[in-house]
């Protein structure tokens, strides 16, 4: 089957299309034909590897030392099921589905930059909405699962006030929707390009962090959710941390290991069923041109999510 590897770690140029073996599923797995997969921020940290020192170590302890130990990166799968093992009681060849390909910090699994992948059926992995294409569907997992692991740190009552820093990338725009869901009122940090996105999301107010004294647009808010970590900063951004309420409380995707549970995969799939959330993509990619969609997530500016397609 074809596949991007990682041969090793650092520039795009080490994703290289080939051809690798199909895999074959264990009992208690599915094998799925993908049809669509992602780029994320995650993907690129993994990629370039070029964190912190002591940060570093620790990843590579996780991912291998001079390359993936499994050189097939990505996480997120949109496809349909081709072959069952002989346990799986869950799904049912034929059946299209999606997935992402961690349970918990110790339960990961890489390989959707390729024609298929095997996953157990008891991950996170469900029937893909009806509503959705497959393209729609592997825009839902990752920013999905990462804008609920903030929001499950808040007790958002109904008008409480809500600032989502970087609030039009993969996670921000989730947070945004899920938050608006909880009844918050949101404001969004963003750039004034992305305005009219936001807005469409249920944004309620809008600050460009990109405006000389943004920061004096700041209220006091329950709850401030940097969506983009210790990757980006500005003065609005510092001055957010600060920007709340008696009680209130700041949270970052930094801050901790993300939990991506199977209740929030399942939660995420009822809402996008019930259409209370939307997905989000900016451009989407052939797999073969899968370096190209690794430079424009790392330039850092993209709206919601770059989509692979196989």
């Amino acid at each position: 089957m074809k596949a991007i590897e990682c041969l090793k770690y650092g520039d795009v140029e080490n994703l290289v299309l080939r051809n690798i073996k199909k895999p074959t599923p264990k009992d208690n797995e599915i094998l799925i034909k993908i049809h669509a997969t992602a780029v994320t921020a995650s993907d690129v940290l993994i990629r370039k590897m070029e964190e912190a020192p002591h940060l570093k170590f620790m990843l590579q302890i996780i991912f291998g030392f001079r390359r993936p130990r499994n050189p097939v990166l990505g996480m997120i799968t949109s496809g349909i099921v081709e072959r069952k093992g002989k346990n799986v009681t869950l799904f049912e060849i034929g059946d299209e589905v999606f997935a992402y390909g961690s349970i918990s910090p110790t339960k990961r699994r890489f390989g959707s930059y390729a024609e298929y992948i095997c996953l157990p059926e008891n991950w996170n992995l469900a029937l893909k909405p009806v509503n959705l294409s497959f393209e729609e569907a592997a825009a839902i997992p990752y920013g999905g699962l990462l804008a609920s692991h903030l929001l499950k740190k808040t007790s958002i009552n109904r008008g409480d006030k809500v600032l989502i820093y970087g609030a039009s990338g993969s996670i921000g725009t989730m947070a945004i929707q899920l938050a608006k869901h909880m009844g918050a009122h949101v404001t969004s940090v963003c750039s004034g390009r992305n305005f009219e996105l936001v807005t469409s999301l249920g944004s309620d107010k809008m600050i460009d962090y990109t405006l000389e004294n943004a920061e004096k647009q700041l209220e006091r808010y329950e709850y401030v959710i940097d969506a983009v970590g210790n990757s980006k900063s500005s003065k609005l951004k510092e001055k957010s941390k600060k920007a709340l309420t008696s009680n209130g409380k700041y949270i970052s995707i930094d801050l901790g290991t993300p939990s991506t549970t199977k209740e929030a995969f399942f939660n995420l799939k009822t809402l996008v069923e019930q259409e209370k959330i939307i997905p989000v993509i900016d451009r989407i990619y052939p797999l073969e041109k899968i370096a190209e969609a690794h430079r424009y997530v790392e330039m850092g500016h993209k709206r919601g999510n770059v989509v692979v397609t196989i």
